[in-house]
């Protein structure tokens, strides 16, 4: 009986190994996110109570492969991951950052969170800042907005021309795949948020003057192109969407399904990469005697 209850824990408390594939965008065609649920709960936990427990219960996992992870690399292992968060104001970025990121030890974090572009910035490709910004070996790199910016507010604000914006895709696939044959694991990101549910979370930015600093009247300006950059997203999702490199697309109308997702997907990466802890390049038992044999 004893066994079959830890059993049938630990079946709870690990996420559906398919998650990965239930997220994943298709490939080979066009994208519609009108068909995508932003409040849907495709597997699971199925209520908040369920979500915040199953993933307080990942932490402990997650940070055990993040310093596996950290571990290989002092041995030589070049590998490290990459999250990359796209989505609309309100969406759930910094969220993500604050309430999954939370589970692994910062000196082995990298965060960057993308702003618009400074004038040293616009001087040179738009890769540029984002070469700067990648992780190095054994790091797990968080990108709150990312390069995909460029073709997302530059399509839907003009801030480029048609024919340069085109050109991006390509760019950005080239420079994923050169990511990925070099040892960095890409976790790309899509937080799905509905129409109404950003209207509520704007309002409530309003509403409490503890949030004012987090908006600007400029987020009312963007909601108002919200079929541009839909159409936006639909796009970079499409044409971004490889075998080595693929999107996933969360929910992200309730908050605990999106950290809970978000953090399965971590560690589904993270199991899949399977970093060991070096060897010692010493006698183990050798330094153990001499410990031992001092006063």
């Amino acid at each position: 009986m004893a066994r079959k209850a830890a059993k049938e824990k630990k079946r709870r408390d690990r996420p559906p190994p398919a998650l990965r594939e239930l997220l994943r965008v298709p490939g080979g065609g066009p994208v519609d996110l009108s068909s995508y649920d932003s409040r849907a709960v495709p597997d699971g936990p199925r209520d908040k109570a369920a979500g915040l427990a199953a993933t307080t219960l990942l932490a402990e996992r997650l940070a055990g492969l993040q310093d596996r992870l950290y571990a290989a690399s002092t041995a030589g292992d070049g590998r490290r991951l990459l999250l990359v968060l796209q989505g609309m104001d309100t969406s759930g970025k910094g969220g993500t950052v604050k309430h999954v990121i939370g589970h692994f030890n910062p000196a082995g974090c990298r965060i960057r969170a993308f702003k618009a572009p400074t004038a040293e910035e616009r001087s040179h490709p738009f890769l540029w800042r984002v070469r700067l910004a990648l992780p190095e070996a054994g790091e797990i790199g968080i990108f709150d907005r990312s390069h995909y910016e460029d073709v997302l507010v530059a399509r839907v604000r003009e801030l480029a021309p048609p024919g340069e914006v085109n050109r991006r895709y390509a760019q950005i696939n080239r420079f994923e795949q050169s990511l990925a044959e070099t040892g960095v694991t890409l976790v790309k990101v899509f937080l799905h948020i509905g129409y109404e549910e950003q209207r509520a979370r704007l309002l409530a930015r309003l509403d409490n003057p503890a949030k004012h600093w987090k908006f600007s009247p400029a987020d009312i300006d963007d909601r108002a192109l919200w079929p541009a950059y839909q159409e936006a997203y639909e796009l970079a999702l499409e044409r971004c969407n490889t075998a080595a490199t693929p999107w996933y697309v969360v929910p992200a109308d309730r908050k605990w399904y999106r950290n809970w997702a978000i953090s399965g997907l971590l560690l589904e990466h993270l199991e899949a990469l399977d970093p060991a802890y070096p060897k010692a390049g010493f006698d183990v038992g050798e330094a153990r005697d001499k410990l031992l044999s001092m006063p």
